[in-house]
């Protein structure tokens, strides 16, 4: 397993591990265990580097059995030597490396192979960057380092207790009075081979096998000391815990926990309400907390930047509203925008949680903004694996289709790094789904709802419930459950009373915000509204759980893990790994932009041994496989007799369109399938991409009178280069002004949705952008298909896409400098390429007109900049990363918004 995620996981915010291996670092005779890291920061002068080496405590590695022993800055005295030595010239053998810096000499053992290869390459690129940046004068740049420096100076260097949420957040994570911080119980490396010499080894040395002593680790994995792994720990530790989950039922029992989960949508209030008649109405207090908010915030700084003042406070009057009578930790926190997900745990449970990892799936306009979407946080807890989601989906009774898509979307991109392959949602064995899933009633008058409501009818009501329905249909939340509603709805309520809605809407009352599970030995104890809370439409609601966990017995852990070591030495001695591929030759169709396609094959390990595969770099190369190709899992461990299925994905994005179109790239590729132990694998892989006017030039389309599919390919890659076919039929036409696929959805927008609410907010339904994409492709429509959110998305992701924005990439830090002064950004655009120009002026003269209709459409004008701010001006792309700042993103924005509230002809 790469250790570069747990590594990941004790860094600061805004710090990144760009590569890590394992390695042994050499001392004498002796070779101790340890994981080497390279950290990176942005600072002022660019990029900024550390050498981390951490101790580790088992296999494979988690972020809490991380200690960290060295730190060293990457600056002018540090250099990386491969040791020239004999014994070693073994193909195959250990990379001896010394590593020297800040007054230390280091000498490390890596595993021969890729792994280790490419962090070399990326310890050499860090002392490249660095020789190559201005000096720091007065300024310090590896300021960042002191607070690791100083832990390693003060601390046991064998124990150092590490946060899963990153060092910083080690004091952040402290709950207040009568909580403790999440910190994982720590066994120093030395007390650990302690404990290992004292372990009764049965007759494990009796019968030849050459087992070291071990120390037996919750969660079914156990560390290593000495050489007790044949091969190196990263390959065969997965192997191990693939046997040992196969035995699971031999060294576990069901123990039942009980567990809260809550979700509410506060609308954007102020956290003034006491929320312990949600958190602590039940006399016993629960095991684990699961509290999901959604429209924590509703201001402009959260939907643009992620950034909310009302985080602090709603996390404090959480933690003051669990039961007293438990001490609870917290065990993460994750938000986007206002989604917010808290999970705590008592105390006395936390040393039995690992693995903790939290993500995001932000479903707004072009899949990114997060008004809509999911936050997750997954944890083990003993040996039972759980993935907790809170979610916020699209709004609007007629919108339950773009409901099932945002479900959809969250189950199809969230994905946890930490473990290889990667785990999605439903790989877990407990699912909580919480959330404002704003599933509405349907078919049913307002008056005949409050009416069943006071008969206490809620069972006539559930059959218009567009949740119930759509799970029926099984379109959403297959194989999930969910209680029996008795509770009046939980929407929509005048904010401060259990009045319903008495607003001009007037919405019909609905139970929006839902609770449901998914998995074996789950059951709803209680499930159940609270209206003692009043300041927000929604109320919050809870389901309690009791929950069986697989708890594992130590001893019969041992036994086990034993039994198993013996026989992967006995086969490992006596069998080489051998697989069968079901297909080398993937050919995909009519690879459309946006559109992905899948093929599947399997790898069946025909051997007598487990053994790991991996989609290794060709030579010269940083990836496996060109960006347009996804595989998944790109590694994994088979046991014999076993097939395991590898999903590739072709994806034609905004980043790949352009250079298919143009002919730079074509959809081929070979995949170099490794084996660990055996031989490499060749997986040829091509398709037909159909050319799209997402991704090509402003120029070539203004040089396009007919539609891009009938353009002939050798024509397109001419006009993409700049250098139209003298003996093209179509020279004899003048260039287009503005390309006709900007002037189709622009014109369509101004006749139908200038006092469409939320336009440029909603997203569109995913069917309809392929029917208007296809139709730009393919001809002069008479009407743009689709309702006006669809439209709207497919202009914006039109600009997205374009290779050259359209205020070009030269005069980018120009228009950043001069975007407070209207008449230097006019003189500025007037200095623009022309098709640019018109495309441009063409643009704001729309934003000009939609914002006369801003009392119908609620469109902000500072709201409309930031969104096109974001599309019109880009940085060239290995620039992005630099640029991708608050303060960057406002000057972007207060140059549209100068030609939004000024008059404008070009």
């Amino acid at each position: 397993m790469d250790p570069s995620g747990p590594v990941q996981q004790l860094l600061s915010q805004g710090e990144k591990c760009v590569s890590a291996a394992d390695a042994y670092l050499v001392q004498g005779r002796a070779r101790v265990s340890r994981v080497a890291a390279l950290v990176e920061t942005e600072t002022a002068f660019g990029p900024n580097f550390g050498f981390f080496m951490f101790g580790t405590k088992r296999m494979p590695v988690q972020g809490s059995d991380l200690t960290l022993v060295t730190v060293i800055p990457v600056k002018e005295d540090f250099a990386v030597e491969v040791i020239d030595d004999p014994s070693q010239d073994l193909l195959g053998s250990d990379v001896p490396v010394k590593v020297c810096g800040s007054g230390q000499v280091l000498t490390l053992n890596l595993p021969f192979g890729s792994k280790s290869g490419n962090f070399l390459t990326a310890l050499r690129r860090a002392i490249s960057i660095y020789t190559s940046q201005p000096p720091a004068e007065v300024f310090q740049p590896f300021a960042w380092l002191e607070k690791y420096e100083l832990m390693t100076a003060t601390a046991d260097r064998s124990d150092w207790p590490w946060s899963g949420t990153g060092l910083d957040a080690m004091a952040a994570e402290i709950v207040t009075e009568g909580f403790e911080d999440n910190f994982a119980d720590s066994l120093s490396f030395d007390d650990a081979a302690s404990l290992a010499s004292q372990q009764d080894l049965g007759d494990s040395e009796a019968d030849g096998s050459g087992l070291e002593p071990v120390n037996v680790s919750r969660g079914g994995s156990a560390s290593t000391m000495g050489s007790m792994m044949a091969n190196p720990p990263s390959v065969r530790e997965p192997i191990v815990k693939m046997y040992m989950l196969k035995e699971e039922a031999k060294y576990t029992h069901l123990k039942t926990f009980r567990i809260f989960a809550g979700t509410w949508n506060v609308n954007g209030q102020p956290a003034t309400e006491s929320l312990k008649a949600w958190l602590a109405k039940d006399s016993t207090p629960p095991d684990l907390y699961a509290v999901g908010f959604q429209e924590l915030d509703l201001s402009k700084e959260a939907f643009v930047f992620n950034d909310s003042a009302r985080e602090e406070e709603w996390v404090k009057a959480v933690t003051h509203g669990l039961h007293p009578e438990a001490s609870y930790r917290r065990v993460r926190l994750i938000r986007l925008v206002g989604m917010m997900l808290l999970v705590f745990v008592r105390s006395e449970h936390n040393k039995f949680l690992s693995q903790i990892e939290a993500q995001t799936v932000g479903t707004g306009i072009m899949g990114k903004m997060g008004n809509k979407g999911g936050v997750a946080i997954r944890f083990d807890f003993h040996n039972t694996s759980f993935c907790i989601v809170n979610s916020h989906l699209a709004a609007h009774t007629e919108h339950y289709e773009r409901r099932n898509q945002d479900y959809s979307d969250i189950c199809a991109r969230m994905q946890f790094n930490l473990t290889q392959p990667p785990l999605t949602i439903h790989k877990h064995n407990v699912v909580l789904w919480v959330g404002d899933l704003n599933y509405r009633l349907s078919d049913i008058e307002i008056s005949e709802v409050k009416a069943l409501i006071e008969k206490e009818m809620f069972w006539a009501l559930m059959e218009h419930d567009q949740l119930k329905r759509q799970m029926n249909e099984r379109s959403v939340f297959k194989d999930f459950k969910e209680a029996s509603v008795n509770f009046i709805p939980t929407y929509k309520y005048d904010p401060g009373t259990d009045d319903w809605d008495t607003s001009e809407k007037c919405r019909v009352p609905a139970w929006c915000d839902r609770v449901l599970c998914k998995g074996d030995s789950v059951s709803a104890v209680e499930y159940r509204s609270h209206r003692e809370l009043k300041l927000s439409d929604h109320k919050p609601v809870s389901c309690l759980f009791d929950i069986g966990v697989k708890v594992i017995d130590e001893d019969n852990y041992k036994r086990v893990f034993e039994e198993v070591i013996r026989k992967l030495d006995k086969l490992e001695n006596e069998f080489l790994p051998s697989v069968s591929l079901s297909c080398v030759d993937l050919k995909f169709e009519r690879i459309k932009f946006l559109e992905p396609q899948k093929k599947t094959i399997s790898i069946t390990n025909t051997g007598q041994v487990p053994c790991q595969f991996e989609f290794i770099c060709k030579l010269d190369e940083k990836e496996y496989c060109k960006p347009w190709l996804n595989v998944q899992p790109s590694l994994g461990f088979i046991m014999p007799g076993d097939s395991y299925p590898i999903e590739l994905e072709i994806y034609v994005d905004k980043n790949t369109a352009g250079r298919l179109n143009s002919g730079e790239d074509s959809l081929e590729d070979i995949l170099v399938l490794h084996l660990d132990g055996g031989k490499d694998y060749f997986v040829t892989v091509q398709g037909d991409f159909i050319p799209s006017c997402f991704g090509s030039s402003i120029e070539a389309l203004c040089n396009m009178r007919g539609p891009i599919r009938e353009v002939p390919v050798a024509r397109l890659v001419d006009l993409e280069a700049g250098s139209p076919s003298e003996t093209s039929p179509e020279d004899s036409f003048s260039t287009l002004p503005i390309p006709k696929e900007i002037w189709l959805l622009v014109d369509h927008l101004y006749k139908h949705a200038l006092c469409q609410e939320d336009l440029f907010q909603q997203p569109g339904l995913h069917s309809e952008i392929e029917e208007i994409r296809d139709c730009l492709d393919t001809g002069m429509p008479d009407t743009i298909p689709g309702q006006p959110h669809s439209v709207a998305e497919c202009l914006l992701m039109f600009l997205d896409s374009l290779p050259e924005p359209v205020v070009p990439h030269q005069y980018y830090q120009s228009c950043l400098d001069s975007c407070t002064r209207f008449e230097l950004c006019e003189q500025l655009m007037s200095q623009v390429p022309e098709h640019h120009r018109n495309v441009f002026k063409y643009l704001t003269a729309f934003l000009r007109e939609l914002l006369k209709y801003q009392d119908d459409n609620k469109r902000d004008p500072k709201m409309l900049a930031m969104i096109f701010g974001g599309l019109l001006l880009k940085p060239k792309p290995d620039e992005a990363k630099r640029q991708n700042n608050q303060q960057t993103a406002r000057r972007r924005a207060t140059f549209i918004y100068q030609f939004q509230v000024n008059p404008y002809d070009g």
